[in-house]
């Protein structure tokens, strides 16, 4: 019987000393379907997409071993190096990591690469970098064609796309199949606080766009670093996830951070339990 929807885990949610065979094993016995892998702006994630052809199978062959699926990617080291970077050797870097990241999608069986929603991060946001972004982003969704992986738009935590309506700015821009957004519900929570704005209806501006979506604890002001059900969080789990299920996201991500716990086992474990009942509420 098929499932109605496929509840993964983001890599950075487990201590960053596993190999990641153990990743995958522990995904598994925490309830979750698929990991989805980071390839941040730290040197150990970033090298992982310049490895080898035969030294990038072997994430394959982790998959294989473990029966656990690296569904997707988290690619924010273009925070880094940022498509609409001022500089010009930083815009290509970034477009070589895209190549890169895309390469390392299609040899390991990823089918979805997030995309970081900034065209610059430490730098200052202007229309050059806008302009840069835009022309750079055009390239990439070329390469993603080519390629056969989809790119979906993360909402970011700063103005230039902290809503699903500001990545449907550029989705609609570049109007290819292969460019479309990944939202996260928690920092869309948190922008619909701040605009004043109700966050149902800014994800429907992305109906027949939106691939997956991540599930994450926030509140005001802060991003990152919560824990789920947390008494101050105010992520709105429930009518989030029925309104996606119902523009037909079925791929939900849990994005959470390991802080060096002891027993970030049974926290994994209980974060899948509580996405999951969210998940069964939201599509009954």
């Amino acid at each position: 019987m098929d499932k109605k929807y496929t509840l993964g885990l983001y890599e950075k949610a487990m201590p960053k000393n596993l190999e990641i065979e153990e990743k995958l094993e522990l995904t598994k016995l925490s309830g979750f379907d698929y990991m989805e892998i980071s390839i941040d702006e730290s040197d150990d994630k970033m090298s992982r997409i310049f490895l080898p052809y035969k030294e990038i199978i072997e994430f394959s062959k982790a998959s294989i071993n473990t029966g656990v699926r690296i569904n997707s990617m988290c690619l924010s080291g273009h925070r880094k190096y940022p498509l609409g970077s001022h500089d010009k050797l930083t815009r290509e870097k970034s477009l070589d990591i895209m190549k890169r990241a895309l390469e390392f999608a299609q040899i390991t069986g990823i089918r979805l690469i997030q995309l970081a929603g900034y065209d610059v991060y430490y730098e200052n946001s202007d229309q050059v970098s806008k302009d840069y972004f835009a022309e750079n982003l055009a390239r990439c969704t070329e390469m993603a064609a080519s390629y056969g992986v989809i790119m979906g738009f993360e909402t970011m935590e700063t103005p230039f796309m902290d809503t699903v309506e500001k990545a449907m700015k550029y989705v609609k821009l570049i109007d290819s199949p292969y460019l479309g957004v990944y939202p996260d519900i928690g920092n869309l929570q948190n922008a619909a606080v701040m605009y004043k704005t109700d966050i149902l209806d800014d994800i429907k501006k992305g109906q027949s766009h939106i691939f997956a979506s991540h599930l994450k604890e926030t509140k005001p002001g802060l991003y990152r670093d919560m824990h789920f059900g947390q008494a101050d969080g105010h992520t709105q789990y429930i009518p989030c996830i029925k309104q996606l299920y119902k523009q037909g996201v079925r791929i939900f991500t849990g994005e959470f951070w390991d802080k060096g716990e002891e027993n970030y086992k049974e926290i994994l474990t209980s974060s899948s339990t509580f996405l999951r009942s969210k998940i069964e509420e939201a599509i009954k």
